[in-house]
């Protein structure tokens, strides 16, 4: 999973710079503009939307086992009061991923029509700090936090958290801007309300998380000297 989501996310810039290049190559006359549109323009932009569908209900089922096993020496089977507990406990998670299985796969896949596929490219660049969340939570279950590849790791999952789940919003309402002729602070006057509604809502669980992971650094770094000490 791990590897599918890393290639997902590198899969749509390679193919863009790709066929940016390419296009270079055979169309000399076109304007770099013209190459850029052509190459944001792939069916794969759309259709790629349909591998969430069934990750998310596999990640979701995935974390209620998870939550099942710890509980389980608490003599507790596949009850409703487990399911209850275990929607307490990652309501956030689940709530993200109802959102974008029945808020923006319709969208991104109908309801915006042939517009936007350059911020639903976007969007899916979110996914490059996945691969190194997860490894972070796989070194921690096997107890290697004190290694190198953890702290490696640790750089590397807040570099892309930032980049590409934080920094990646005001990016597209600049990108927006250079297209208009607007400046980044005239672009949410100049777009539809719900356009900023929704994007307050997508960068609003990632600041949270990237709260959380701020901390969990802070006291990873916090640890060394301590340990020195001792």
């Amino acid at each position: 999973m791990l590897l599918t989501l890393a290639s997902g996310s590198l899969f749509f810039p390679g193919l863009f710079a790709l066929c940016t290049w390419g296009l270079r190559r055979a169309r000399p006359a076109w304007s770099d503009s013209d190459c850029v549109m052509i190459s944001t323009r792939h069916w794969l932009a759309r259709e790629y939307v349909w591998f969430l569908i069934p990750y998310m209900v596999y990640d979701s089922y995935a974390m209620y086992l998870c939550e099942w096993y710890r509980t389980r020496d608490q003599n507790r089977g596949h009850s409703l009061a487990t399911f209850r507990n275990f929607l307490c406990k990652n309501r956030l998670m689940i709530t993200h991923h109802a959102v974008i299985l029945f808020v923006l796969v319709p969208v991104a896949q109908r309801l915006r029509g042939d517009l936007g596929d350059f911020f639903v490219g976007c969007i899916f660049m979110a996914e490059l700090s996945t691969p190194f969340v997860s490894l972070g939570r796989v070194l921690i279950q096997l107890k290697q936090q004190h290694t190198l590849l953890y702290k490696v790791n640790g750089i590397l999952t807040l570099t892309t958290f930032l980049s590409c789940r934080i920094l990646l919003f005001p990016f597209m309402y600049w990108s927006y801007g250079q297209q208009q002729g607007l400046s980044l602070l005239q672009v949410p006057s100049r777009i539809p309300f719900y356009c900023n509604v929704a994007n307050g809502f997508l960068i609003a669980p990632q600041i949270y998380w990237f709260s959380l992971l701020c901390k969990k650094a802070t006291r990873l770094f916090d640890s060394l000297p301590a340990k020195k000490d001792g």
